[in-house]
């Protein structure tokens, strides 16, 4: 079975074609994608062994959805079939000083209404290594959250490394109710994959913010956020924060700080000149998780994880679809985007 495994929830993204708004659109492109399952396309790109577990529907829409997942190599034989529906998410890219906005149809989806007792986890877990799940799983219901804890706890009996990304969403749930939940969930994290703004804000932790408007910025509030969660949670291995700075719908700024239990360092920022936003975070989780595993020391792990999310923002789709090659030539400094022949 697969070393990696990622819980979630696939869904159908349905975007207007180019820059165009919402009520322009005469058509949408289709894109199958999620915050974990775009974790293990990443990874599977990568050529590590990654699996993804969920419900998905019978019918040929979630069947398009599984297809999309073995073709980038995922092993999708834990997937539960059943289910009336696949969920649905509208995105509209932004340009210029316009940004790029989501609206979710996914309630009532078919991993929404799951049974927690539907998953048998030691048949999930026969072989793995590397659990990973996000902040947005257990928005998604009381049985989604409930399937996420019982994933947690059975991962930890079998001593498997348990990563997790805080990923706030503020359309799915308070943040009230995303603290609570993501604190029960915490004491099961080895490698905590967040930002600045969302550690703040879930677990009411100070620290000075930092905002990436230039290529050098003061990562000292990332450091100090890093001893406070070391020191209400223990038991964390490894916490990497990321830093974003919007500098318009279109450019961004991009780097992350990281901490992985023997000292601290940040990677360079990268200014972004973005075709398509969604699944950065993702790639950059698939980054830190793979640079984690394959033993990378901290300086050139949070190189490539930064690069990873970077390198994802030139490509259209939820899933990354770079080679550890070109991550790494961005990692090293070859930025300039020259035609390879």
């Amino acid at each position: 079975m697969a070393r990696i495994m990622a819980l979630g929830e696939i869904m159908l993204r349905l975007s207007p074609k180019g820059h165009r708004r919402f009520v322009q659109a005469g058509e949408f492109d289709v894109v199958y994608g999620g915050g974990e399952a775009n974790v293990a396309v990443g990874l599977s790109n990568f050529g590590m062994d990654a699996g993804f577990v969920s419900k998905i529907p019978q019918h040929e829409i979630g069947q398009a959805a599984v297809n999309e997942l073995r073709k980038n190599g995922v092993d999708t034989s834990r997937i539960i079939r059943g289910g009336a529906r696949l969920g649905i998410y509208f995105l509209e890219t932004g340009a210029a000083q316009r940004p790029s906005k989501v609206v979710y149809d996914r309630a009532n989806s078919a991993f929404a209404l799951a049974e927690p007792q539907e998953f048998d986890w030691d048949a999930v877990f026969d072989g793995c290594e590397w659990f990973h799940f996000s902040g947005i799983t257990p928005a998604l219901g009381k049985n989604a959250a409930q399937i996420c804890k019982d994933a947690c706890a059975a991962a930890k009996k079998k001593d498997i490394t348990v990563s997790c990304d805080l990923n706030y969403r503020k359309n799915l749930w308070t943040l009230e109710e995303a603290g609570e939940m993501m604190k029960s969930l915490m004491p099961y994290v080895d490698v905590l994959i967040a930002n600045q703004e969302q550690v703040k804000s879930l677990f009411g932790m100070e620290a000075a913010s930092a905002e990436i408007k230039e290529p050098n910025v003061d990562y000292s509030g990332c450091q100090s956020l890093c001893v406070q969660l070391r020191k209400t949670w223990p038991q964390l291995d490894k916490i990497v924060l990321s830093l974003r700075g919007s500098v318009s719908g279109d450019d961004n700024y991009f780097g992350a700080a990281y901490d992985d239990g023997t000292g601290f360092v940040h990677s360079r920022n990268h200014l972004i000149h973005m075709v398509d936003r969604v699944g950065s975070g993702d790639a950059f989780s698939a980054g830190i998780i793979y640079a984690i595993m394959n033993g990378y020391p901290a300086q050139e792990a949070i190189e490539f994880a930064v690069a990873s999310g970077v390198l994802k923002h030139s490509i259209e789709g939820d899933g990354s679809m770079e080679s550890v090659e070109e991550v790494k030539a961005l990692a090293g400094g070859d930025g300039s985007g020259k035609v390879q022949r």
